[in-house]
Parts: structure tokens; C-alpha cells; sequence
């Protein structure tokens, strides 16, 4: 699995595992193996829980990092499968939860007391963050997590597909419509969403120029734009220019890498992957905009590291994060260069990350800088399904998208009530 997978689960239990935090049910954890003791250090156990990271050695690289700790023991569950929430929302339930685990910024992991306030190991280092990473782990002026990496997603095209069909790099959502049109062969299919589509429901709304919640924390994707670009996706759908069914998911760039599409949806994480297969025959470019009031758009997801706050060992934990994500910058440069490209969150070590200062990585950081939107902590789980439902209801069974969103705007509603009353 790729470095951001949250959009590759299988949606439908994602709902349940969201809502599992919320109740007490003894839900069973990850198997009989559960992780504790081994390692190098002494004293406490701490247990830490990863996602199967798709680029070779990440793996070894979490646990060489986590051997080097002297102050506790620490041993990592390595997450295989693409249900990572369905085996860490249920563990986070029992005796056997794990100390620290990564995840993404969502305010119910904070309103219901799971994750640990984190403000006073950040806030030495915080100006050398990001500070819309910063923002997007915040909630009444505390910090909860450290983001590990921030993963920029766009599309990645083949340059030379492209050039013999004689079609531009598209800017808005009609353009991409008519590239895929035209870079469809016998083999090649012109273009790869990934195989359910929602890895790019985000990028639909900013780029029809709305967003998930406005500020007061109110519905904002619900708008004439949207509507305009599910429309526009379900013709995309039924024309036969669309790969559909991949054999890996878009977070795998094999898609684009073995010609089975000229241009595919994906993570900057699969990079050094496509310039080993590709060289220099691929660029990329942001998700484009949909519609007059529209904007190109990138999205900025990424993976961050919190502390379980009903552990038995919080202090510890704190301790070990901090260790690693903050006072360890050549493992933190290593983690995010090292293996799949990712930008680091600190800006002391973006700007010696000297992988990503040249060709398409730069063009990469680009993208994020220009166009990127980050994760916001109030779109939850639920919400995120809620939404799911939007695409496979509209772009894929041809249903009206106005009452698609309208069904969707209910259960965002009875989440935010939930949330902020």
C-alpha cells in the first residue's frame, strides 16, 4: 500500500470502524500477535502501529529506527491489507491497543479522548513545520500529532503518449475529458482514476472551486460546480476512454508504468518507481478545474504519528514520538526520501532534501506549494463515506447527482451535530 492509502480502504467499513470509537463493544484486535516485547531497548513496551507502506524498505526502516531507541522497548505492528482503520479502530478498544500509531488529523479521534495532546513536544519545533500541517493537527489551540510526511497527489503522464497524439497537458476537466478521448488505443486506455474513483473525490470539490466544510464548519461541497463535475465524471464513466478495474489500485503507479494508461492519478510517493521504469518520460500536473468559478487543485494528504491517550503508557510514548519525529532528522530525511518520495513537514529538512530539488520531484514540490489543500480535522470518516457514496451513486450508476448530495448533506449534518452541536 502506498504512503497515502487512506483513500484506497474499503469504504464501506469505514463507517463502522469511525463509529467503533464511540462505543465500548469488546471488538477483536489484530490477531493473537500482539506485538509486545522484542526490541533493543529497556525498560517500558511500547507497541507501535503502521500501514503496509507499498515502497521497498520501509518496513526495516521503521524498525531499525524503532531498535536504535534505548529508553523503552518498542515493536511494530506492520499493517498489511488495505483496511488499516479496521484493525487499528478496534485494537484502540482493547488491552492489547497500541502506544503510538499513525493516522490522519480527524477531530474525532480528539472529542472522544483517543489521542494525546501533543502541544509541548511540537511547540519548540512548531515554526519549522508546515504551518498548514500545523493547523490541520490543531483543535482549541492544542496540537495533537506529528505529521511524518505530506504526500502530494496529482497526475503523472506519459510525456511521449501525449506528444504523438498531440494533445496538451489538460488544465480544466473538459480538456482531460478530451485528452482521454484521444490517448485511448486498442491497448491504452487514455486515463486511470483509480479503481473506485474516490481517490480523486477530494481534488472534485476544490477543483469546482468549493471544499469539504467552511470555516464554521458547515457543509461547502454542495454547490452548482460539484454537480457540474459529477456530471461531467459519469460521462467520463460510460466513454470507454476510463481504465477501470486495474490490477493495482492508483496509489501503485503500475497503472502508467507498464502503458496500460497515458495518464494516471497517484502520489508523488510512486515516483522514484516511474522514473525507474519511465526515465524522463512522464511529468505531472494538478487535477484540473472544473467549470468558471473552478481552480486547479493538488491534494496534500500524508500520514502523521499520535499517541493513544487511554494507554498505560502515555508519558513514554510521548517520549519515543518525540524522539523520533522531532529530534531525529536524519531518520525523519530518510523516511521521507528514502524509499517513496514524500515531502518532509519541516522546512530545516525540506530544504536539504536534495532528491526532490530536481526534475519531476521538483516539479512535484511545485504543485504542492501552488495548488495543495490539506486535510481539514473536521471531515471525518463518516463523512468521507458519506461522500463515497456520492461517487459510486452518481458517476457510476448514473444517478441524479443533486439528490446524491442531497442524502450525502444528511449525514454530514447529523455528524456535525454530533461533533459541534
Amino acid at each position: 500500500m502506498s504512503a497515502q492509502s487512506n483513500t484506497s480502504w474499503n469504504r464501506r467499513s469505514i463507517l463502522r470502524a469511525a463509529a467503533g470509537l464511540a462505543v465500548a463493544a469488546p471488538l477483536a484486535a489484530c490477531g493473537s500477535n500482539n506485538g509486545r516485547g522484542g526490541g533493543s531497548g529497556s525498560g517500558k513496551q511500547l507497541v507501535q502501529y503502521f500501514h503496509a507502506y507499498g515502497e521497498a524498505g520501509v518496513e526495516q526502516a521503521v524498525k531499525r529506527y524503532a531498535k536504535a531507541y534505548t529508553k523503552a522497548n518498542v515493536s511494530t505492528q506492520w499493517i498489511t491489507g488495505s483496511n488499516f482503520e479496521n484493525k487499528l479502530f478496534p485494537a484502540l478498544l482493547t488491552k492489547q491497543a497500541p502506544d503510538v500509531f499513525e493516522f490522519h488529523p480527524q477531530i474525532q479521534l480528539i472529542k472522544s479522548g483517543q489521542v494525546a495532546d501533543l502541544t509541548d513536544i511540537i511547540d519548540p519545533v512548531k515554526d519549522d513545520f508546515n504551518p498548514a500541517d500545523i493547523k490541520s493537527h490543531t483543535v482549541d489551540g492544542k496540537i495533537y500529532g506529528v505529521r511524518m510526511i505530506d504526500d502530494p497527489q496529482f497526475f503523472f503522464y506519459r510525456k511521449s503518449m501525449l506528444e504523438k497524439a498531440n494533445v496538451a497537458v489538460p488544465t480544466t476537466l473538459d480538456e482531460l475529458i478530451e485528452a482521454a478521448a484521444k490517448l485511448t488505443t486498442s491497448k491504452v486506455k487514455g486515463l486511470f482514476l483509480g479503481n473506485d474513483l474516490t481517490a480523486i473525490q477530494n481534488n472534485l470539490i476544490w477543483s469546482a472551486g468549493a471544499d469539504t466544510l467552511d470555516e464554521k464548519n458547515q457543509i461547502a461541497y454542495h454547490t452548482d460546480g460539484v454537480i457540474e463535475g459529477l456530471t461531467k465524471l459519469r460521462k467520463l464513466f460510460t466513454s470507454g476512454n476510463l481504465l477501470l478495474d486495474a490490477p493495482a489500485d492508483f496509489w501503485d503507479p503500475s497503472a502508467l508504468n507498464q502503458g496500460l494508461c497515458a495518464i494516471q492519478w497517484g502520489g508523488m510517493w510512486g515516483m522514484p518507481a516511474t522514473q525507474a521504469a519511465l526515465g524522463d518520460d512522464f511529468g505531472v500536473f494538478p487535477f484540473p478545474k472544473i467549470g468558471s468559478s473552478g481552480k486547479q487543485s493538488v491534494y496534500n494528504g500524508g500520514w502523521s504519528m499520535f499517541v493513544n491517550a487511554k494507554g498505560d503508557n502515555v508519558e513514554a510514548a510521548k517520549e519515543y514520538v518525540k524522539w523520533l519525529w522531532i529530534d531525529q532528522k536524519q531518520y525523519q530525511e530518510d523516511f521521507a526520501t528514502s524509499y517513496g518520495f514524500h515531502i518532509p513537514p519541516r522546512a530545516s529538512i525540506a530544504a536539504q532534501a536534495t532528491k526532490l530539488k530536481s526534475g519531476a520531484a521538483a516539479d512535484g514540490v511545485k504543485l504542492f506549494n501552488t495548488y495543495g489543500h490539506f486535510d481539514n480535522i473536521g471531515w471525518t470518516q463518516a463523512m468521507i463515506t458519506a461522500f463515497n457514496d456520492v461517487i459510486a451513486n452518481t458517476v457510476r450508476k448514473n444517478g441524479d447527482p443533486k439528490s446524491a448530495l442531497d442524502t450525502c448533506d444528511t449525514k454530514v449534518n447529523r455528524e456535525l451535530k454530533k461533533l459541534f452541536g
